[in-house]
This record gives C-alpha cells, sequence and structure tokens, in this order.
C-alpha cells in the first residue's frame, strides 16, 4: 500500500544549525499518528515542510505519492493557535469558508451549498450557533475547534495539525479527540504535533519520536516505552501512562 505521507532524508537547517537531520518517515493511509518531542526538536518545522512553507535543504516528501503542490486540496492544515492574528476582523463563519478556497478559487465567491457545508462542518465541532461572531470574541478553545471546522470542510485525505490540543479545556480537547479518531475511522490519515505523554496511549494508533532526527516511529503499543522516551528527551522525563 502507497504511504499517505513518504518522508525521506530530510534535512532543514536554519542558517549552518541543523533543526531537522537526515529524517525518514512512512505514514499510511487511516493512521492517526502523534508527533512528540521536546522543545526545538522541529515538530513544527516537519509539519511546516511536509506543507511545502519550508524548503529543506535536502530530502523528498511524498502526500499521496506527489509533490504537495499536485495535491494541496487533499490536505487540511490547523496550525498552532499562537501564529494566527486573532484580531483580524472576520467572522467564524468567513473562516470555516477559507476552507473551501482550494475547490472555489479566489474569484468565485461562496454560494448556498458551501454555506451548508460550513455550517455541517461548524455542527461537528460545536459552534454553529456561533456563526456569525467575530473570530476575536472567541475563547481560545472555541477558536481552536472553529479552525478544525475550516479543516474538516476540506474533506482532504491527510490532516496535518500543530497542537490543536495546547491551551483548550477538556470538554473541547473530548470533542477534538472524537472528531480525530472519526477522521480516522473514515480512512483519513492524521499526523498531530502533541505536548501530553500522558495522552498518547490512549489518544493515538502511532507516535513518532522526533529529537531533530527521528528516534523510532511506529504503533504506540511497540515504540512509545521508556527507554524510547528517555533516549528522546535526553533521559529527563517520567511518564506516568494512561491506562484508558
Amino acid at each position: 500500500m502507497q504511504s499517505a505521507v513518504e518522508v525521506r532524508d530530510l534535512t532543514v537547517a536554519y542558517r549552518e544549525n541543523p533543526v531537522l537531520w537526515d529524517v525518514d518517515l512512512d505514514v499510511m493511509p487511516g493512521t492517526l499518528m502523534a508527533i512528540v518531542g521536546p522543545n526545538g526538536a522541529g515538530k513544527t518545522t516537519l509539519i511546516k515542510a511536509i506543507l511545502g512553507l519550508i524548503k529543506p535543504a535536502a530530502g523528498r516528501i511524498r502526500i499521496l505519492g506527489k509533490p504537495y503542490q499536485k495535491v494541496a486540496s487533499s490536505v487540511g492544515y490547523v496550525p498552532q493557535r499562537g501564529s494566527v492574528d486573532w484580531d483580524f476582523p472576520t467572522s467564524v463563519m468567513d473562516v470555516v469558508l477559507m476552507g473551501l478556497y482550494g475547490r472555489l478559487g479566489w474569484i468565485r465567491r461562496p454560494g448556498q451549498s458551501e454555506h451548508q457545508v460550513a455550517i455541517s462542518a461548524l455542527k461537528k465541532v460545536e459552534m454553529d450557533d456561533y456563526s456569525d461572531r467575530q473570530i476575536s470574541q472567541l475563547s481560545g478553545g472555541q477558536q481552536q475547534r472553529v479552525f478544525l471546522a475550516r479543516a474538516l470542510v476540506q474533506d482532504a485525505d491527510v490532516y496535518l495539525m500543530d497542537e490543536p490540543l495546547q491551551g483548550v479545556d477538556a470538554t473541547t480537547e473530548h470533542a477534538i479527540i472524537e472528531i480525530l479518531h472519526s477522521l480516522r475511522s473514515s480512512g483519513k490519515t492524521v499526523l498531530v504535533v502533541h505536548h501530553d505523554l500522558q495522552t498518547v496511549t490512549s489518544y493515538f494508533d502511532e507516535v513518532l519520536l522526533l529529537n531533530i532526527r527521528r528516534i523510532v516511529s511506529g504503533p504506540v503499543s511497540e515504540v512509545f516505552t521508556d527507554e524510547n522516551l528517555r533516549h528522546t528527551y535526553g533521559g529527563r522525563v517520567a511518564i506516568i501512562k494512561n491506562p484508558a
């Protein structure tokens, strides 16, 4: 079976400092994978490199067997909350409709059918009552739900999410995880930068342990071990794994 995401010999450097070094990764269709590692490990850089937002110094990246530019409409992206200008004057509905621009182009205006798709996505994240609200008026968890809805309207095959659970309340976290599991169940591939080591075993199928280099990747039950975590975090980590 062809990989949904294939990374070969990926190296990314800022000036002369390597941020990612010779990373290999294969993610099969229908996988829900966590990307885990310490601060500065290159997790966000990996996501941006896969999306073509950062030019690598070396290596090759394929999504669904092709360069990102040829399958961009099949890829959904949820950025870090901290990278978004939440003061930009726009409504919740407008933000979600932005996820359809790849299908519509920048000239054609969204019609009734596109608005129905957006409302359906907002219902999935329980934000349909906020469609006319300014994005700046929402809480952090609500903003994260809206950006998830924007990705959902794309009906993508591959989703890349950069810390979607960072700073959200328990109710929002549970809602987002249910959606991620639903995407996985429908055959979508989801890569999630994740910071909470306690929930990896209960939330994800597979995990990539990253610290500039790929330490290990594979099924959580096989590779999310104390030894691999110590290797990833330099021996300075204590994990109490969630038995659920």
